[in-house]
């Protein structure tokens, strides 16, 4: 594996572990009412906005075509918008073992769509590391959680998740060559200002009612975490990441996320390791290896080029 492959599987992984990282904080910031789903939405783009323009001032500069700026304007809206906003409220109408579950989906869905739109071969070997990594997550969600009365299933949350998962999807299969073409560092910048220029209009109320001097100090410092870490530095790792791999390599770190949920949970006494969470973890790491080394690696990497370039793969 070369050291562009090497770069993209790290940053996949350690975007996705941030991920992981960021649900309990989340959770632990959110459990005292005083942030809710949305405004935690809003902070997240409005932060990330904020660092990404803040980081560019000291770059060199990266002019962005008009036709390519309402492109990410646009890929702002699946990757970020339409994921985190279809996210945030079905998670607030089904349970959360359900809305785990099917989060499992991304790479199964980017699989399809990969398939259809990019050419790419389907192999029993990428299927059964996909199989292998969502068993594995979703052992890990059956051995740390439970559903508690009045948080049971329900369809619309469900489909509201899945529908989540069919965004960033989208975002990973058909804006792979417009990520390309700019710094990861211009891609979020202006990805970010399309979600706040989307979101805030709606929500900007919700922002200023918030008692922002009550929060005590470990509150300030989870959504401090959330913004810089989880997203900030999250969001920028992943176009690392998309730029050198494929979306179903790119789409199978997914499974890390859950991983990285456990393991702060028992780091923090929440939760403790159990031989079913010790062969979840292998279950994962074998899928995420089976995907990533394909076999069928490189026929697929000049299958989708030529895609691009509007030949027929042979």
């Amino acid at each position: 594996m070369n050291l562009e492959k090497l770069t993209g599987h790290a940053a996949m992984f350690g975007a996705n572990s941030m991920w992981g990282i960021m649900s309990p904080v989340s959770k632990m910031v959110m459990a005292g009412g005083a942030v809710t789903p949305m405004v935690m939405t809003d902070c997240r783009v409005l932060g990330a906005a904020v660092l990404f323009w803040t980081l560019s001032l000291f770059l060199k500069r990266d002019p962005v075509s008009w036709k390519d700026l309402l492109l990410l304007l646009l890929a702002s809206q699946f990757a970020i918008v339409f994921n985190q906003g279809s996210f945030i409220f079905g998670v607030s109408l089904t349970s959360p073992i359900d809305a785990s579950i099917i989060t499992t989906s991304l790479p199964i869905l980017t699989l399809i769509l990969s398939a259809f739109f990019l050419k790419e071969p389907v192999t029993g070997r990428k299927i059964t590391g996909i199989v292998f990594g969502a068993t594995g997550a979703i052992l890990l969600v059956f051995g740390g959680q439970q559903v508690s009365a009045g948080n049971g299933s329900n369809i619309w949350g469900d489909l509201l998740i899945l529908t989540a998962q069919l965004s960033f999807s989208i975002y990973l299969i058909f804006f792979r060559g417009l990520i390309g073409r700019y710094s990861p560092i211009t891609i979020m910048k202006w990805m970010f200002t399309g979600s706040s220029l989307s979101l805030l209009p709606f929500t900007w109320d919700k922002m200023l009612a918030t008692d922002w001097a009550a929060l005590e100090w470990h509150f300030i410092a989870g959504i401090a975490f959330v913004v810089a870490g989880g997203t900030f530095i999250s969001y920028l790792l992943m176009s690392v990441g998309q730029k050198r791999l494929r979306p179903t390599a790119v789409s199978i770190y997914n499974y890390v996320q859950p991983m990285a949920a456990s393991v702060v949970a028992v780091m923090w006494g929440m939760d403790s390791f159990t031989l079913m969470k010790t062969v979840a973890v292998a279950f994962i790491f074998t899928g995420v290896f089976l995907v990533t080394q394909n076999r069928n690696r490189l026929q697929a990497e000049k299958a989708v080029e030529q895609h691009k370039k509007g030949k027929t793969p042979t």
